[in-house]
């Protein structure tokens, strides 16, 4: 299966041209968010306090400059950072301890990539105890104490454009604590909330020619919220968020999506508030791997895959080993 190519200069630019006409009209009274943020609000409704991952082809760094190192974006005071000679550093800031509980929230309208649902669902359920997620193991807080290879699919819900069909980052954490009042999913601070849409939806700060998800924390019904956006990139960004045309399981935004899921839900196990682990450039775990797949295999469809997850097989990227030197790797 060929690897697909970045997508033209002139294409990006014509996108990036309606994304800010869509940002207009998301940020319109009619759909303003009501959810509190815990970091800044940038132009055009984006959220200074995430972490992305960048688009195939996209020169934007994971964090935002802002981001590191200010004891305004996470409540803490700064923390000098401690070496590890692992190639990454720790910064003083928590990690999720004991089973982490990942929530879907399959905002839109899914008949129209029905096949993603039960494909990322499989993940989020097969994922934790993996030689794969065992890699996060190697990180751990000021006490000490590791991350677990565990991970439990705790549920999921569905929202029918609560925030309409343009959404920018505010209305995304709208979406999940509008999940969380509501009570079609629980209030959990070791959770991680994926808000999850359906290729006919917009994230007008950038998705799809900037990044192709990203993950932050907030602060909902007076709780540390973690949450992720994850977009389907079926119907206009295959070129910059997937790595091949049809994935190991037939489905192109769902096979695509799955990686960058797991790239996000491994960042947000170690790196929960943006002030635990990263590099000296910023990057997280998973985005010192970014886009590498390395060794694969041929999937009984043809298409290229690199893991087997329950019973299905997967083409996600690597991880960062905290561990003899640091190195990327499908497993530890």
């Amino acid at each position: 299966m060929p690897v697909l190519r970045s997508r033209s200069v002139r294409r990006a630019a014509v996108a990036f041209a309606g994304a800010l006409a869509a940002v207009a009209a998301a940020m319109s009274p009619a759909t303003t968010a009501t959810a509190a943020t815990s970091g800044d609000t940038g132009s055009y409704g984006a959220i200074a306090h995430k972490q992305i991952v960048p688009a195939r082809g996209s020169s934007t760094a994971p964090r935002d400059s802002q981001t590191s190192g200010q004891s305004g974006k996470s409540g803490k005071a700064p923390h000098k950072p401690a070496g590890t000679n692992n190639g990454i550093s720790y910064h003083g800031g928590p990690v999720l301890l004991g089973t982490t509980n990942v929530y879907f929230i399959w905002y839109g309208d899914w008949t129209q990539d029905p096949a993603a649902q039960p494909i990322l669902t499989d993940l989020a359920s097969n994922i934790g105890g993996s030689p794969y997620f065992n890699i996060n193991t190697t990180y751990y807080n000021g006490s000490n104490q590791f991350v677990s290879n565990s991970v439990h699919f705790a549920g999921a819900t569905t929202d029918n454009y609560s925030q309409g069909p343009v959404l920018v980052d505010q209305t995304v954490q709208s979406v999940v604590q509008t999940a969380i009042s509501s009570g079609k999913l629980p209030l959990d601070t070791n959770g991680v909330y994926f808000v999850l849409t359906s290729p006919d939806v917009q994230e007008a700060t950038g998705f799809g020619f900037v990044y192709c998800g990203w993950h932050t924390n907030g602060t909902i019904n007076g709780a540390d919220i973690k949450y992720s956006f994850v977009g389907d990139p079926a119907t206009a960004w295959m070129n910059t968020c997937a790595d091949q045309n049809t994935g190991p399981n037939g489905g192109g935004g769902g096979d695509a999506m799955a990686s960058v899921v797991s790239h996000e839900l491994e960042e947000a196990v170690t790196d929960p508030d943006l002030d635990a682990w990263y590099d000296s450039s910023g990057n997280e775990n998973a985005d010192k791997c970014a886009w590498t797949f390395n060794p694969t295999y041929r999937a009984a469809n043809g298409a290229l895959a690199n893991m087997r997850l329950g019973t299905r097989d997967y083409l996600i990227q690597r991880n960062w080993v905290n561990a003899s030197g640091g190195y990327c790797s499908l497993s530890f």
